[in-house]
């Protein structure tokens, strides 16, 4: 019963918010755009995040292990967060739902809410920025770019997007607080 309420909220809420997808979606059409945002796209998977990471203690030296370690944690919740909240909200994406949004890009599982990029490069973006604040204007634009990207290439709807985004910084902000650093 309760799955059943879930999908008719979202069924009312993706009705509305398809016709915010739509243009968005539209600026794919032009070859630049969709190859920018496809690539961000991939830059969102993990490969970019375990290279950071891994990055990190060689510019930081061995001081940099304790934050990696914590990113890392931090980013093992936040898989977990989204798996289980797809599995239970079972939304269906955009590209799914609406002949007129179209994919430009492979989707790493079927659902929608939320998205797991946008959580990733919210939380890294402001653990990082915890502990390298220098480093805050060189990810801001490449989070920014990776939560657009879901929606332009037809793989989320904007509640998708922004709710990934407030999971990522509330992850991020409940785990620097846990684990004792000063967050900025």
């Amino acid at each position: 019963m309760r799955t059943l309420r879930i999908t008719a909220d979202f069924a009312r809420l993706d009705a509305f918010e398809v016709r915010l997808c739509r243009p968005v979606n539209a600026f794919a059409q032009t070859g630049f755009v969709r190859a920018y945002f496809c690539i961000v796209s991939r830059i969102g998977d993990w490969p970019l995040w375990v290279a950071l990471l891994l990055a990190l203690p060689l510019f930081y030296g061995q001081s940099a292990w304790l934050p990696v370690a914590h990113m890392a944690a931090t980013s093992a919740v936040g898989i977990l967060v989204y798996k289980v909240l797809k599995l239970t909200l079972v939304r269906e994406r955009p590209f799914a739902s609406y002949a007129e949004v179209q994919l430009f890009t492979q989707p790493m599982d079927r659902y929608s809410f939320p998205s797991g990029h946008t959580l990733h490069a919210t939380a890294f973006m402001v653990m990082l920025a915890s502990y390298y604040p220098g480093l805050f204007w060189l990810l801001l634009p490449v989070a920014v770019s990776i939560a657009l990207s879901r929606v332009v290439l037809g793989l989320h709807y904007p509640s998708d997007v922004l709710a990934g985004a407030a999971i990522g910084f509330a992850l991020a902000r409940i785990s620097l607080a846990l684990g004792g650093a000063n967050p900025v």
